[in-house]
């Protein structure tokens, strides 16, 4: 069974920054589009970066973030990361990872707290 496993969020004050990796255990993602997603309180879950497995892995990112994230993945290690830089309020949300369209279970998150 595939287990998505997130981590590396927490609390910071608004302009800092954090890494979060997904650990995908018991599934091969080298050839699936990855991605992270963060769902806010009270709001649905949507999308924020992705990247491909194949064509030089081409990188997406939704408005709200770009500039700020970087989503990069190690195919070898079946880990996705996203670098998240001069964080803001509106950033907090729960964030997991999974397939682009989403076809995973999904994982617990990680809860990313950016105070003002």
């Amino acid at each position: 069974q595939v287990q998505l496993v997130e981590s590396g969020g927490g609390l910071v004050q608004a302009g800092g920054s954090l890494n979060l990796s997904c650990a995908a255990l018991g599934h091969t993602f080298s050839s699936a589009t990855m991605a992270w997603f963060r769902q806010a309180p009270g709001k649905g879950r949507g999308l924020v970066a992705l990247m491909t497995g194949s064509g030089g892995g081409v990188r997406m990112y939704a408005d709200s973030v770009k500039g700020r994230f970087t989503i990069s993945r190690d195919n070898a290690k079946n880990t996705l990361s996203l670098r998240m830089a001069s964080l803001k309020p509106e950033d907090t949300a729960v964030y997991y990872c999974n397939t682009q369209p989403p076809r995973l279970n999904w994982g617990q998150g990680t809860q990313v707290t950016v105070s003002s």
